[in-house]
């Protein structure tokens, strides 16, 4: 059956003429993409452990470390045109890319519903601060489905008209004036002296922290290609997507420790967000809310392109299928469980992602895959797979030493010494031939 073509199709290269991204275009993306809800609560995380100086250390490691691979990545999808699985079929092979997808898509349905989830939470609260808890307008099920009704109809438009016409235009300015206010708010009620002096407990490694910075950006390394494949030039792509997250990402992490440390003593993350409910009359934080619908459009685009690979339907209807499941799942399903097996998941990108940037730069050195792909790339696999068991076992038995940057270091460089091999075999049958 032939694949119907629309400028979503995952497994065709968008063409030049489609091609409408610039550096504004897609720091807008990724700015907006860097900002969240999920981004404060992880500030709250460090806080208590590393206090305001090591937690910002860390946020600002592990976010640059993490946007050079983020936007390295991001080039991928540009110079190939290619949405992020269907590139991963040139390392991976035609088949080698179904587990990824699979596993991709498992992983984006979760969290599209995750973000809906804390979408309805952020706004009930807001609601009865507002309004009263009697007013009806905290009703779980009404937010629910809001919120998932907005996520997809965003994702069935696409990325070019949400970016070019929502976050271009005026998103970009009203999650702006959101950060500037809670920025300018702290620094008028704090002494930033002393909360910079302030020590933290010692209950989180340095090591910890960093990997929970680096982890942000990584944690969209299956799906940046998805929307960098829209890029006019690869230089732009890269630049606006890098300074973008790093900027939206460090300030809004780093307001979360801030926020925590000054008001929120005990860092519960509900008592965050009741600190910033209250301030501001909760405007800056239904703006940061709204913009939270952003990384549910994301999740759920991504999760249709990666279905789209493995099904012959337009990523439209996909979208419009995957949104709705979305919604039922965060209306019905408790995810206190769900939520640390998507972040198992999650780990096996870091180290699949060393294989795939050693095989597209160094390997074949940003030029396209021989033709045809071939069914599976073994050796790609198994370097995934030692990576994947490095992380585990990292995790496992030395937690305190951070356990990303080693499992994409040893897939990256097992999927160089296999590639060199390979084509050290090449050479040598040509030669005796």
């Amino acid at each position: 059956m032939a694949l119907p073509v629309s400028r979503y199709t995952p497994g065709i290269p968008v063409p030049a003429s489609q091609r409408r991204f610039g550096a504004r275009d897609m720091f807008s993306l990724w700015f907006s993409l860097g900002v969240g809800l999920m981004v404060l609560q992880l500030g709250a995380l460090l806080a208590p452990g590393l206090g305001m100086s090591g937690a910002l250390l860390a946020i600002a490691c592990g976010t640059a470390l993490g946007v050079l691979l983020l936007g390295a990545v991001a080039v991928i999808g540009t110079d190939t045109g290619l949405s992020s699985m269907g590139a991963l079929r040139l390392s991976l092979g035609r088949h080698g890319v179904a587990l990824p997808a699979l596993l991709n898509l498992l992983q984006l349905v979760g969290w599209g519903a995750f973000e809906i989830i804390v979408m309805r939470d952020a706004a009930a609260l807001l609601a009865v601060k507002a309004f009263g808890a009697g007013s009806g307008w905290n009703s779980p099920a009404l937010w629910t489905l809001l919120f998932g009704s907005l996520a997809t109809l965003l994702a069935v438009a696409g990325p070019l008209t949400f970016v070019r016409r929502v976050l271009r235009k005026w998103g970009i300015w009203l999650l702006l004036g959101a950060c500037v206010w809670l920025t300018w708010n702290l620094f008028a009620k704090v002494d930033l002296g002393a909360l910079w002096r302030r020590a933290g407990d010692g209950s989180m490694p340095f090591a910890l922290g960093f990997d929970i910075a680096i982890a942000m950006p990584l944690s969209w390394l299956p799906l940046i290609a998805d929307y960098s494949r829209f890029g006019k030039t690869a230089g732009r792509v890269f630049g606006g997507t890098a300074l973008g997250f790093f900027l939206g990402n460090c300030w809004l992490m780093s307001l979360g420790v801030a926020y925590t440390l000054a008001f929120v003593p005990s860092g519960e993350v509900n008592a965050l967000l009741l600190a910033l409910a209250g301030a501001g009359l909760g405007i800056p934080l239904l703006l940061i809310l709204l913009d939270e619908s952003e990384n549910a459009f994301a999740d759920i685009h991504s999760a249709s392109v990666s279905l789209g690979i493995l099904l012959p339907l337009k990523v439209e209807h996909l979208a419009l299928a995957i949104g709705a499941l979305c919604t039922l799942i965060a209306w019905f399903a408790p995810l206190a469980e769900y939520q640390n097996f998507l972040l198992l998941i999650g780990s096996v990108f870091a180290p699949l992602f060393g294989v795939v940037l050693v095989d597209h730069f160094v390997l074949r050195r940003r030029r396209p895959a021989p033709a045809p792909i071939i069914a599976l790339r073994w050796d790609a696999l198994l370097a995934w797979a030692a990576g994947v068991t490095l992380f585990h076992s990292l995790v496992r038995f030395y937690p305190d030493i951070g356990a990303t940057l080693p499992a994409l270091a040893l897939a990256a460089l097992l999927q160089a010494a296999f590639g060199l091999l390979r084509r050290s075999q090449a050479a040598s049958q040509k030669q005796s031939a």
